[in-house]
């Protein structure tokens, strides 16, 4: 049995790197059973181009998909397309969310001949321990101070398509020559030049995780009064508002809402919208339910394949029919 990374997935095929050589290989069908996820990342054994089993994760994310990460790295368009600050708090409540050490790369500085926006940026979240990066990777601006960022990391980059994350890696790594594209001047938004995530190593200590450009995260997986901890600043008044389970919204003895002079305006709006999925996901389950039926059970911290309820009881009829027959036969005896 072989040990190997994940280090690319693609339709059904599995891309694992074991000892400096690339492996092709599928997953063994009672790890689908067992609805196993394997993510980009992922340590593995196999043999004879199969997946065996997946060692266990020092952490993941599932969207951008990446496994055994060290940090993730937020890129942002300074321009082309504009600075979404809801976009950019959604990308960092959900590296908080998975407990990810985060750093924000804010690339085509070359474009923006407006230091308000840097100083914006500056102002929102250097106070809330982030390190903060501008770089251009058409001019080669801050392009070394990415590279001392990467140094000795697995690092995700994440972002919307367009910021450049292609371009970025491209200009870390010349012999790549990952393709990129311009933003659309219809739409003002990017176009997707990276179709899946795949591990790109930069030396024997450094490696990235490429992945696709998307926009559409939503937090409705989690319950509304759980969304306040992924915003250090409103966090840090929970306990003084009158009421435990106090959203921060409309309730009356807020202290957030009595300290909002204190909170950035795009921070809180951010807050309120990401709260407002979250409440539809609460009603969902509420009204709907989110039970389903699955094909694999945990026992004993094991995964055991379920037998279906036809099956089951088909094998409890055999039963039966066996036992009547042996009656039968004693009868008859």
């Amino acid at each position: 049995m072989a040990l190997g990374q994940i280090f690319k997935i693609h339709s059904d095929f599995y891309y694992v790197n074991s000892d400096n050589s690339i492996f092709e290989c599928k997953i063994r069908e009672v790890l689908k059973k067992q609805k196993q996820k394997i993510y980009v990342g992922d340590f593995v054994e196999f043999q004879d181009g199969a997946i065996e089993k997946i060692l266990p994760r020092k952490n993941y994310i599932p969207r951008p998909t990446a496994a055994n990460i060290d940090r993730i790295i937020i890129i942002s368009a300074v321009k082309e397309p504009e600075l979404n600050f809801t976009q950019l708090n959604r990308y960092i409540s959900f590296a908080k969310y998975y407990n990810l050490e985060t750093v924000l790369c804010f690339n085509k500085n070359d474009l923006s001949e407006d230091d308000r926006i840097i100083e914006k940026v500056f102002s929102i979240y250097e106070p809330l321990g982030y390190d903060i990066l501008f770089t251009s990777a058409l001019e080669g601006y801050g392009i070394e101070e990415f590279k001392e960022v990467l140094s000795g990391k697995t690092s995700v980059l994440c972002g919307s398509s367009g910021v450049g994350k292609s371009s970025l890696i491209n200009a870390v790594c010349p012999g790549l020559n990952l393709r990129t594209k311009n933003v659309s001047e219809k739409t003002q938004r990017g176009v997707h030049t990276t179709r899946h995530s795949e591990i790109i190593p930069l030396n024997e200590n450094s490696r990235i995780v490429d992945t696709p450009g998307f926009s559409n995260l939503k937090f409705d997986f989690l319950m509304p009064n759980e969304l306040d901890l992924l915003f250090e600043e409103i966090a840090k008044y929970k306990k003084e508002c009158k009421f435990p389970d106090c959203l921060h919204l409309t309730e009356s003895g807020c202290a957030v809402k009595e300290n909002l002079d204190k909170i950035d305006e795009t921070r809180y709006q951010s807050y309120k919208e990401f709260v407002s999925e979250a409440l539809e996901y609460k009603e969902r389950v509420k009204y709907q339910g989110v039970k389903t039926e699955t094909a694999h059970k945990q026992k004993h911290n094991k995964t055991a394949v379920k037998i279906s309820t036809r099956k089951r009881q088909s094998a409890r009829n055999t039963l039966k029919q066996n036992i009547y027959k042996d009656i039968e036969n004693e009868r008859t005896d």
